[in-house]
């Protein structure tokens, strides 16, 4: 008896979790159908340059929160959006789930990208780890799951990219009204060479809620370059391959 009582309750929460939920259409209410199908079967990513314009932004107040986050003050050499929206397995995740899905920094370690120039699959970041700080860049552990959501949290990363080399970047969460987003900065000079992003001219931020359908991952990414490395280096390209290889760890980690 105990057990039944308790799947009934356990079904009753699930249920009333789903009726809290929005929907896709919520969010992204004049998607055409193309689209949406793409969505529910894979990632949808569109990239553009020189156009400050995000065409795929939730709407409401996050999709302004997210602009402004991406675009102000940057004048874009290339954008590179996404959208997805990954099936629940058994119920639908909470806010906490994803927070502890975001904070593994040391799984973006080894995950591979297409090298054209290779013509075979390499991983893109050699080491991943956080570090204590802008000044103080000795590598911490990432910490174990959290019990607690908090409403902002921010952390200092280390990624070594194959052609980038050592990259540092901040990365903030907070917690919105639905769900959580994810930005990433870099605080430092991004380099091949010679200097190729200025510290802050990169910009991604992923933006993750559970809706009725799933778990909604939404992303976009700006970078401003000069027309010299523009010119040299095909910065759409390897913006978009950078977003595909962190949006992967995190659909993965969250699918987990």
């Amino acid at each position: 008896m105990k057990i039944k009582v308790f799947l009934l309750l356990m079904f009753l929460n699930a249920f009333a979790l789903f009726g809290q939920l929005r929907s896709f259409n919520d969010l992204f209410p004049n998607i055409d159908t193309e689209k949406r199908e793409k969505v529910f079967s894979g990632i949808l990513t569109e990239s553009r340059d020189k156009d400050g314009s995000l065409r795929l932004l939730p709407s409401g107040e996050i999709g302004t929160k997210i602009f402004d986050l991406t675009v102000t003050g940057l004048s874009p050499s290339c954008l590179v959006e996404s959208l997805t929206v990954i099936p629940y397995l058994n119920e639908p995740m909470g806010l906490l789930a994803i927070y502890n899905a975001m904070g593994k920094i040391r799984d973006l370690k080894g995950r591979l990208y297409h090298s054209a120039t290779r013509d075979k699959n390499t991983p893109l970041f050699e080491e991943a780890t956080r570090i204590e700080s802008p000044r103080h860049t000795r590598t911490i552990p990432d910490p174990g799951d959290s019990t607690v959501l908090p409403r902002s949290d921010r952390l200092y990363v280390l990624l070594k990219d194959v052609n980038f080399g050592n990259s540092y970047y901040q990365a903030d969460i907070s917690t919105e009204s639905n769900g959580l987003l994810y930005g990433l900065s870099n605080f430092r000079n991004l380099s091949y060479i010679i200097p190729v992003i200025k510290e802050g001219n990169f910009r991604a931020l992923f933006y993750v809620e559970p809706v009725s359908e799933g778990v909604l991952v939404y992303s976009a990414a700006a970078a401003e370059v000069s027309d010299f490395v523009a010119n040299r280096i095909n910065i759409s390209s390897a913006i978009r391959k950078r977003i595909e290889v962190i949006l992967g760890w995190l659909i993965d980690n969250l699918s987990e």
